[in-house]
């Protein structure tokens, strides 16, 4: 099949990572364009409050405005999945809608949350199973709801939602929370939140909509009475795309040098797709302008 177009780079995922790439590389002079298959942003999109990274208001505005930087300074945005990265004769093909070339290519593809597996999770997904809770709070006013998780998101979530609702349980198997401490503390200080500790979901249940949620603790079960359920127990990184033989870890997160190369020479790897990666959005950016560096520095 014929090349559609050649770039010097090409950053796969429209994350703020793989934004904040493609800007500093156009703007030193490389033609540079970058893949989405789903929506620009990632999953910065579903947080309002950016723990940690001042100057940015909300997760939508500042992806918005670096979209709106690239798009300005030349960057070409394709809304196509990238299903394979190949070498070819010194550069690289990219399959999505058509094939591309690049010289170099940048893998910021990110992670997509974790799913629970159980029965319900698919049927009730947006008839109350929700994985937004900036999105979704309002539509559970003065209800009950469930979240399941730990850490971070999990808490941060439960705070957004307990502006609305009458009730958040927050399910967690362990027997203390992973997070932060100021969001523990927060937490524990808003009545409306309540831990169930050493539990897992079993099953989400409901007619129409979500209206319990079955939990096992201890070794017997109950049904929480519950309008949604929001789950966050991690993640899982879109790393499929990436060349064959490429170096994963355990997890299947992409494996990289100091300088963020992955195995696969000219192929880079930033943010949450990369085993190692911090977690916090303003070590994305800095992974960013990192890789955007080095590319230019190879194609010197």
């Amino acid at each position: 099949m014929a090349t559609a177009k050649s770039y010097d780079v090409i950053v796969i995922g429209e994350g703020i990572s793989g934004l904040a790439c493609a800007g500093h590389a156009r703007r030193a002079g490389l033609s540079v364009a970058t893949f989405e298959s789903i929506l620009f942003g990632g999953l910065v999109l579903n947080v309002n409050e950016l723990d940690g990274y001042p100057g940015a208001e909300s997760g939508t505005l500042l992806a918005s405005e670096l979209m709106q930087a690239n798009s300005d300074a030349g960057v070409a945005s394709i809304q196509e999945e990238v299903t394979a990265v190949s070498s070819a004769g010194g550069a690289f093909e990219i399959a999505a809608g058509g094939v591309y070339g690049a010289r170099q290519v940048v893998i910021a593809s990110g992670a997509r949350l974790k799913k629970l597996g159980v029965p319900g999770e698919d049927e009730y997904q947006g008839r109350g199973v929700s994985r937004c809770a900036d999105c979704d709070a309002p539509m559970f006013q003065d209800e009950e709801v469930v979240v399941v998780g730990g850490g971070d998101s999990a808490l941060q979530e439960a705070l957004v939602l307990a502006k609305f609702c009458r009730k958040v349980h927050i399910v967690h198997r362990g027997s203390r929370f992973r997070a932060r401490q100021h969001f523990v503390d927060r937490v524990a200080s808003d009545p409306r939140i309540v831990p169930i500790w050493n539990a897992t979901v079993e099953a989400i249940l409901g007619g129409k909509m979500v209206e319990k949620v079955r939990v096992r603790r201890d070794g017997t079960t109950r049904e929480i009475a519950s309008a949604g359920m929001f789950t966050y127990v991690g993640l899982e990184p879109n790393s499929a795309c990436a060349p064959s033989g490429s170096r994963r870890d355990g997890r299947g997160h992409l494996v990289t040098n100091d300088a963020l190369e992955t195995s696969t020479a000219g192929v880079w790897a930033i943010g949450a797709v990369r085993a190692g990666y911090s977690g916090l959005l303003r070590d994305a950016v800095i992974e960013a302008q990192r890789v955007a560096v080095a590319v230019l520095d190879r194609l010197d």
